[in-house]
């Protein structure tokens, strides 16, 4: 019987996943079963990993804004502090405040004293704190603020 040569897909196969694997060490880049074993492990913790980073971000923002309000010697809470930003119809992300509190305090600051609910105008819900730029105050609904995004609701 006439001797049967196997085709290029399986070699091809093995050498995409090899490749995959080529940083790890031992028989985890060496032998294929355990190559494929490894190959799956490593894209569900990198797949559990993508959302656990957003979690661990969205902490690192929440903690970093409540430290400098409590350290400035403000009344507020965290909670309070996004309570009156929703009441303000002043929709500023976690990401854009924590930056404002760490490289311009004075400017969270600003804002804070702005949306405390005794300087609330009763007549105007919408009205827009003075202390906010000339350019935040345009009808645009999104504007692109280092990195973020400043929502406001009209």
């Amino acid at each position: 019987m006439t001797r049967i040569k196997r085709g290029y897909i399986a070699r091809r196969r093995r050498t995409k996943i090899r490749l995959f694997a080529s940083s790890f060490r031992g028989a985890h880049s060496r032998l294929t079963r355990t190559i494929t074993q490894q190959k799956i492990r490593a894209l569900v913790s990198a797949d559990r990993d993508r959302g656990r980073k957003k979690r661990d971000f969205r902490r690192l923002w929440i903690t970093r804004i409540n430290a400098a309000i409590r350290k400035g010697g403000v009344s507020h809470s965290y909670s309070k502090l996004i309570h009156n930003l929703y009441n303000r119809r002043l929709l500023l992300n976690r990401k854009i405040l924590a930056q404002i509190a760490i490289s311009n305090r004075n400017c969270l600051y600003m804002i804070l004293n702005k949306i405390n609910p005794e300087s609330l105008p009763e007549s105007l819900p919408e009205a827009l704190p003075e202390a906010l730029p000339e350019a935040l105050k345009t009808p645009q609904a999104l504007l692109r603020i280092n990195g973020g995004f400043f929502y406001r609701t009209s």
